[in-house]
């Protein structure tokens, strides 16, 4: 019987061992969504723009929205809720992929010697793309707004590390869970729509009332979504002992996930 190793010394060097692999096929995974459009790449900057101004005109003029602490300028609301948009996005993204990551990819299960695992590390460099765009597009517009940005930028990535772990290990779970049980993907995308409206995507975390900030606070989005602001918006330091732990707990999400995934891949082919 075949084995799959599953410590976390062992998942680092397959992905050091494939990372051009990786390179490639996300590459064609990006380039590919968009093959024989129009448009081509260019939805990738459409959709995050479209959506931004769709969700800016309704929180802001209909339900008159207005984010604590900031002007009344719909621009300054805009940019608040882009940045939590941004990091949703990547959760998102990865998330209602993964189930089909294995199914949509028989052709790899058959080859005995193809690294099953590295398809979502694929995955997550394909929404990085996306999201690497969307946070340019959000650069261009704070610029042009402020006519400045903070020094803080620079520590997006860290913010962005622990959420990349998390998704890493989800999504390693949902791709393998998805071969056996295929109601996953349906599921999925219903959880994650209501996910979207419990994450301070469209209301700040202190408009929770005290009662059930506790609970909301469980939220795994909520970490990256408030300490994106704090870096790309306000210019404030993530705090160091929030992201320790943070980090800590979504790379044992993440370990976690893979175990699974190693466990179970084992019937991928009986069951495709």
């Amino acid at each position: 019987m075949v084995t799959y190793p599953i410590s976390p010394f062992s998942l680092v060097k397959a992905l050091w061992q494939h990372r051009r692999l990786i390179a490639d096929l996300a590459q064609r995974d990006a380039l590919g969504r968009y093959k024989g459009s129009a448009l081509g790449v260019f939805w990738s900057l459409l959709t995050p723009i479209f959506m931004l101004t769709v969700y800016t005109f309704v929180f802001s003029e209909i339900f008159k929205s207005r984010w604590p602490g900031q002007s009344a300028s719909k621009s300054d609301f805009a940019i608040v809720l882009f940045a939590g948009l941004i990091m949703f996005n990547l959760f998102a993204e990865m998330i209602t992929r993964a189930p089909s990551l294995v199914i949509g990819n028989t052709n790899f299960v058959k080859k005995i010697i193809f690294p099953l695992e590295i398809l979502s590390c694929v995955n997550l460099v394909s929404a990085a793309v996306h999201l690497s765009i969307s946070v340019l597009v959000l650069l261009v517009f704070q610029f042009v707004i402020s006519g400045n940005l903070p020094p803080t930028i620079l520590l997006l990535p860290f913010v962005l590390l622990p959420l990349a772990l998390f998704c890493l290990g989800i999504s390693w779970f949902l791709s393998a869970l998805g071969v056996y049980l295929r109601d996953v993907g349906q599921t999925i995308g219903i959880l994650v729509t209501g996910l979207m409206f419990l994450s301070p995507i469209f209301f700040p975390l202190s408009a929770i009332p005290s009662h059930w900030v506790f609970f909301a606070k469980l939220n795994p989005l909520v970490f990256p979504i408030e300490q994106a602001r704090n870096v790309i918006v306000w210019g404030n330091l993530p705090p160091v002992g929030e992201w320790l732990i943070y980090t800590t707990c979504a790379a044992l999400i993440a370990w976690i996930g893979f175990v699974f995934f190693q466990k179970t891949r084992r019937g991928f082919a009986d069951v495709l």
